[in-house]
């Protein structure tokens, strides 16, 4: 259990070689890799649009859990696999100009190599990255060479309340004990992407909400300076 304090937060670009964005990120023992890779095969309906898409596929390897969690076959994909690769491909898409990124597919891969609570949220937190260094790559091939087609950064935590208390960046433990949990994606310049929150055998109220929503934020600025560190020069946003 964390209090109000984020987990240590260690990232690292380049981990792969093949893929132009590739972060390995941690926060605790939940390890998750991220890797962004570009297309130029747009989705059907948006074919003579020149628009472009950010997808996301997301994936807890068998190792990552104890027992092991059975490897996800072709289309036989959970529903809590599905819903998490939507909620990842939501919450890049919300910063991300698809007209200035122009006819292109950017797909970003999750695959969770241990789960220790918040594997979405770190998803999504090291899944931009990943995107910034994938459209890094390309910059010279946008409408507007070297300017990345980004509006803003994009980060997600976890909240709950346990035993009474409000805790951030819930791990397995303090999740499995919470009364509420929540999980928040919100912008760097700190608007709200999405929220999902719902009470376990409990209910809250609107102070409870608000109590909540104030220390997420707190917990997206502080792992907005981590993304901020990690990318450096990189660093897309005014």
């Amino acid at each position: 259990m964390t209090g109000t304090s984020l987990r240590p937060i260690k990232i690292r670009r380049r981990f792969t070689k093949n893929a132009p964005g590739s972060v390995l990120y941690q926060a605790g023992r939940t390890t998750v890799l991220c890797t962004a890779s570009v297309s130029l095969d747009v989705p059907p309906w948006l074919a003579d649009s020149g628009k472009g898409w950010v997808t996301a596929e997301y994936s807890m390897l068998p190792g990552s859990t104890s027992p092991r969690k059975r490897r996800d076959r072709g289309t036989k994909i959970d529903g809590r696999t599905t819903e998490i690769q939507r909620l990842i491909g939501r919450s890049l898409r919300a910063v991300v100009d698809l007209e200035a990124l122009g006819p292109r597919l950017v797909t970003v891969d999750c695959d969770v190599l241990e789960a220790d609570g918040g594997t979405r949220t770190a998803s999504i937190t090291g899944g931009w990255i990943a995107l910034v260094d994938a459209l890094w790559s390309i910059r010279r091939e946008l409408a507007t060479p070297g300017s990345l087609p980004l509006v803003d950064s994009v980060a997600a935590i976890s909240v709950g309340i346990v035993g009474g208390r409000a805790v951030l960046d819930l791990d397995y433990q303090a999740d499995a004990a919470a009364d509420v949990d929540m999980n928040v994606v919100m912008t760097g310049g700190g608007r709200y992407v999405e929220i999902q929150g719902t009470g376990e055998e409990a209910t809250f109220d609107e102070d409870d909400l608000h109590r909540l929503l104030a220390l997420a934020k707190k917990g997206i600025a502080r792992l907005t300076r981590h993304q901020k560190d990690a990318l450096g020069k990189r660093w897309p946003v005014a």
